[in-house]
Parts: C-alpha cells; sequence; structure tokens
C-alpha cells in the first residue's frame, strides 16, 4: 500500500498553475478536457483520469475526455444520473473514495470497455461552477492500493471548481457558434425558399389564376353578347336568349370559385389563417382532419404563444404528418401539445414502419423527410428536435420549444 502524493503544496500549486495554463488556451471543449485528464496523472502519479460532462439535457453523464488508451472511448460512455460511482456523485454531490474491492461497493457499476479490474484504488469528485450546479465529475484511479486523504479530495475538489467555468464558457462558445451556423443555414434556406415560393406562386398565378379570370371573362362577354340585340346570323343562338346568358353565367360563377379556392390556397402557403383565427391548438386539431389517409387523434393543451413560434411549431406538425402520410406506411398517428415547466412540447407518433436514426447523424440538410428543416426550426426558438425510431416500430418526432410560453 502506498499513500498518493497529493497534498505537497508546491505540487499542488504546480499542478493548479499547469490547469490554468491550459484552460486559458481556449474554448475547445475536448481539449481543455484532454488536457486536464493528462495533467491530473502526471502529477498526482494516478495511472489513469476520467472526466464526465452532463450532457445538455442534464440527465446523463458523457466520458469526454480521459488518459490514453481510453481516450478513443470519448463520447461513447454514458451513465444515468445515479448509475455508477460517477453517476451516484453527479447525482448526490458529493465525492467518492474507494481504497479496495469495488465490486462489493453497491454503487460501483463494471464497464468492459473502461476496464475496471485492472485498477483497485479510485476517488471520485464532482465537477461544479457552484453547490447545486453540476457540471460533470472528475475520477481518478490508481492500479496499486492508495489512501485517498481529505486533502488529496479537497484538492481534487480545486481542480473540479477550475475547470468548471472553463467547461461551461467552452459550452456557451459551443452552443453559440452552433446557433450562429444554424441561422447562416436558416438564412440560406430562406432565401432559396423565397425564391422557389416566389416562382410557386408566379406558377400558381399564371397557369392557375390568371388562366381562370381569363376564362371567365369570355364566358361573362358571352352572356353579355347572349343577353345584347345584334343583326341575325344563321350561325349566332338568338339575340337576347337567357338560356344561353344562363349557361355563360354559370361557368363564369364557377371558375370564379375555383380562382377563389386557388387564391386561397396561395395564401395558406404563406401564412396559415387558421392561426390567426382559431390558435395554435384549433389549428393542430384541423391539420390533422387534413388528412383522410390517417386516423389522427390529437391531445392538445390550450395555449398563446408568440406567433412565430406558433408558425413554426406548425410548420413542423405540417411537415411531419405529412412525412407519416407519404412516407411511413403507418394507418394512425397521435399528435400532442402540452406545457411543462415552461416549456412547449410537441410530440407527433405514428404506428408505421419506422427507419434507421443514424441515419440522422449527417448533416441537416442531408437527414431526408425535411428533417433538417424541422431541426432548424426548433433550433432558431432555442429548443431541440428529438426523433426515437426502429425499423417496424414506428416514429416518435418531439420538439421542445422552451421559455415561449404565454398562458
Amino acid at each position: 500500500m502506498s499513500r498518493l502524493g497529493l497534498t505537497d503544496p508546491e505540487r499542488e500549486a504546480r499542478l493548479l498553475s499547469r490547469i490554468i495554463e491550459t484552460i486559458s488556451t481556449g474554448l475547445d471543449l475536448g481539449e481543455i478536457v484532454q488536457g486536464v485528464a493528462a495533467l491530473v496523472t502526471e502529477t498526482t502519479e494516478t495511472d489513469i483520469c476520467f472526466v464526465h460532462l452532463l450532457d445538455d439535457t442534464g440527465r446523463r453523464l458523457v466520458l469526454r475526455g480521459a488518459t490514453p488508451p481510453f481516450d478513443e472511448l470519448a463520447g461513447r460512455i454514458e451513465l444515468d444520473l445515479g448509475e455508477g460511482v460517477a453517476g451516484w456523485v453527479a447525482a448526490y454531490g458529493r465525492p467518492v473514495v474507494i481504497d479496495d474491492d469495488k465490486l462489493s461497493d453497491p454503487r460501483y457499476k463494471y464497464i468492459p470497455e473502461l476496464r475496471g479490474e485492472d485498477f483497485t484504488s479510485m476517488c471520485s469528485v464532482p465537477i461544479a461552477t457552484r453547490p447545486g450546479h453540476l457540471v460533470g465529475v472528475l475520477n481518478v484511479h490508481t492500479r496499486a492500493r492508495r489512501v485517498f486523504s481529505y486533502a488529496d479530495v479537497e484538492l481534487l475538489h480545486s481542480v473540479g471548481g477550475l475547470i468548471a467555468g472553463t467547461i461551461e464558457n467552452a459550452r456557451l462558445h459551443r452552443r453559440l457558434a452552433e446557433r450562429e451556423e444554424a441561422m447562416e443555414r436558416f438564412a440560406e434556406r430562406v432565401v432559396l425558399a423565397q425564391e422557389a415560393e416566389r416562382r410557386r406562386l408566379a406558377g400558381e398565378i399564371h397557369d392557375g389564376i390568371s388562366q381562370r379570370i381569363v376564362s371567365l371573362s369570355y364566358h361573362l362577354s358571352a352572356a353579355l353578347d347572349a343577353l345584347t340585340p345584334r343583326p341575325a346570323r344563321e350561325a349566332d343562338p338568338p339575340a337576347g336568349d337567357p338560356g344561353a346568358a344562363a349557361e355563360q353565367i354559370r361557368r363564369a360563377r364557377a371558375l370564379a370559385e375555383d380562382a377563389l379556392a386557388e387564391t386561397r390556397s396561395a395564401i395558406e402557403g404563406l401564412r396559415p389563417p387558421v392561426l390567426d383565427d382559431l390558435g395554435l391548438p384549433a389549428s393542430l386539431a384541423s391539420l390533422a382532419r387534413s388528412f383522410p389517409q390517417l386516423t389522427v387523434e390529437v391531445d392538445l393543451t390550450p395555449v398563446r404563444l408568440p406567433e412565430h413560434v406558433e408558425t413554426a411549431i406548425y410548420r413542423v406538425a405540417q411537415e411531419a404528418l405529412s412525412n407519416v402520410a407519404r412516407h411511413s406506411g403507418a394507418r394512425s398517428a397521435v399528435i400532442s401539445l402540452a406545457v411543462r415547466n415552461g416549456e412547449v412540447e410537441l410530440e407527433i407518433e405514428d404506428d408505421g414502419v419506422g427507419f434507421d436514426p443514424s441515419r440522422l447523424a449527417g448533416p441537416p440538410a442531408s437527414t431526408g423527410y425535411g428533417l433538417g428543416g424541422m431541426r432548424e426550426r426548433a433550433e432558431l426558438l432555442g429548443g431541440h428536435l428529438e426523433v426515437h425510431s426502429r425499423r417496424g416500430a414506428g416514429t416518435l418526432l418531439r420538439v421542445v420549444i422552451p421559455g415561449k410560453v404565454a398562458l
């Protein structure tokens, strides 16, 4: 048995100083975590260091940094809060020291990839910017049995406190960069969509509405001719023929109705008027009824939101139900709208054939079925899109928008 020599003041000062240098070099989260792991093992004479960080949901720990050879597992090991020693530390905010016989500790979870059988002693401390504000967990392991003193734990606590703020800043920087990238992509998509919409409207007006108005004018002129006395010609209908005029007027009215329907359709393509008239829940219920090939159940909480938020949620639901109708092979779907803890949640679930979620790993524009556009709409509102699916088991799409509720 040997004692971990962390309590030497010079060694402590050197470790903390080098960590400050490491975290001051930039805002790349991966580089910071890897650098800190290497410094901790080198300076504390431990064998392995693992840095687990909370994911964006705050519900799971993800291994983000480790000393070789475990650095290759970064991003691939996950633990729920309360799961394993690191999960216990994250859940309760207290350190754990195990000098020997980890398997007898009920908090310990064996993870084959991390080869726990190769290491005897461990110390696990929370990484927190302040009490109750957890960022992650720092673990150190030794092959030989060692005793971690109170001072040792406090030093590792100090390390965690030093890197916690930097990790938070790096995350904010990453999220800001992702938001800016999403906004750039969205701006590009908006420009392209605007041009496509202009072309669509021009085509609809030219090929549909304008042609019907031309025909309408023709039939009204024919009706006028039928009612206007003129010199008789053998091929002409009798002057003042009310029957012929009535037929022309009937055709003109039919054309006017068609033109009006096409005009309303074109307007609805720009901004769903049902949102202004009925609000989001009733609009979603109306949308559900517009897919006769599906049996769509609705569970909608009454809520009023800012206009742009309602439009975004409606468009996501519209695209999602269109995907279900066109691609899923589903016979039924459920659309729900709920408010939980100040967040708006839209869920659309179907009983279709499902798909492989790994296809979502690519760039937003390449994910297919309009998922990229739906994801961008959610992200630009500060929310996120979740898609859960597997072959033969249907699909659940969830959009969560935080802090936008106006009840």
